[in-house]
Formats: structure tokens, C-alpha cells, sequence
């Protein structure tokens, strides 16, 4: 099976173009939410309160991630250490994922932060979403519901579009100009093809 990984920056639309991989009968495995699920781990919760003490908690125990990413989205040294927990449990349990998946000719792996932690050697290949800054922009901003200056809080630990495009060896555009679905099925017949 070919492991492909499918990344964008925030509000490029990269779930949208997973959807359309589901489609075509691909299997996706979604690096954030199973980054999320970790949260609720004992020994995650434990590592965590380590680093920020109950602050990052709720009264019930559980992560208050809208605490958290306040917190990580500030100081790239709390986001590095934050990675460093979750980023090996994520990828082992994509491993497991692709065990039970090996039999479809490729998978997609969608995850946000892809180049940024230096993931990107366990893939065959990489597919970017790229949208304008703007339209990104607005389109967390109308999803999420907060501000702007969060939204770029959040876009400034990101690396541009324009290098993520130069170090994939696909990139779909989703600015509205064009159609997602053929772009998507153009790279499916590619990666068939392999």
C-alpha cells in the first residue's frame, strides 16, 4: 500500500478533499482527530499536567483544549513539547491503521502539520491543499467562530503555502476557480497507476 499524506494549512480545505478521496473508496486516516482522542489517555493527561500544571484542566478532569491551544499557539516551545507527546502516539497508531488497511492500493493520511514536524520522509507522497491567505482566513473565521487575530495566531506556526506546494509532489488548488473533485481524481488515477 502507498502512503500518501494529504496536508494544508489551516482552512485550506483539506477535509473537504479528504471526503472526496472516502469517495473514490479511499481510506483516511485523520491525524487530528486522533491526536484529540489522545487527550483523554491517563498517561497523555499526566505528561501534560507535568508540563502546565491543572491549569489545562477542567473541573472533571479532562483537557480544556481551548486552554491548551491558547497556550501552544503563543509559545512555540510549549507547542514543540506538546508535539513531542503526541506526534509519536499518533504515528503509532497509524501504523495500526495501516496494518488493517493494506489492502487498498494507497491510503491518505490528512494532517495539518505534515512539514512542520518533519513527517513528511514516511509518506510516498504528498498532496497540498492550497487556498489564499484571505479566503483561509475567513473560512476558519466563519467555521470556528473567532477572530481573526486568532485564526493568524494560529497560521503563524504554520509554513507558508507557497513552500508546502514546492516540497509536495501534488497540489490542489481550492481557491473556487476549480472543481475539487477532478483535481482529486486526477491524482487518484495517478497514485492507481503506481
Amino acid at each position: 500500500m502507498i502512503k500518501v499524506a494529504l496536508t494544508g494549512n489551516i482552512g485550506s480545505g483539506k477535509s473537504t478533499v479528504a471526503n472526496i478521496f472516502r469517495i473514490f473508496r479511499i481510506p483516511v486516516f485523520n491525524a487530528d482527530i486522533e491526536a484529540r482522542s489522545l487527550y483523554s489517555e491517563i498517561d497523555v493527561k499526566n505528561k501534560l499536567r507535568i508540563l502546565f500544571s491543572d491549569k489545562i484542566f477542567t473541573k472533571t478532569g479532562e483537557v480544556d483544549t481551548k486552554i491548551l491551544a491558547s497556550i501552544i499557539f503563543n509559545d512555540k516551545q510549549a507547542l514543540k513539547s506538546v508535539n513531542s507527546i503526541i506526534h509519536p502516539l499518533v504515528l503509532a497508531k497509524y501504523n495500526i491503521w495501516c496494518n488493517k488497511h493494506n489492502d487498498s492500493p494507497y491510503s491518505i493520511h490528512e494532517t495539518a502539520i505534515l512539514f512542520e514536524n518533519k513527517l513528511e520522509n514516511n509518506f510516498e507522497s504528498v498532496i497540498v491543499v492550497s487556498a489564499p491567505e484571505e479566503i483561509r482566513l475567513k473560512r476558519v473565521m466563519d467555521r470556528d467562530g473567532i477572530t481573526k487575530e486568532l485564526v493568524e495566531e494560529r497560521m503563524a506556526n504554520q509554513l507558508s503555502d507557497s513552500i508546502k506546494c514546492e516540497l509536495a509532489q501534488f497540489v490542489i488548488n481550492n481557491d473556487g476557480s476549480i472543481f475539487l473533485t477532478p483535481q482529486v481524481e486526477t491524482i487518484h488515477k495517478e497514485l492507481l497507476s503506481k
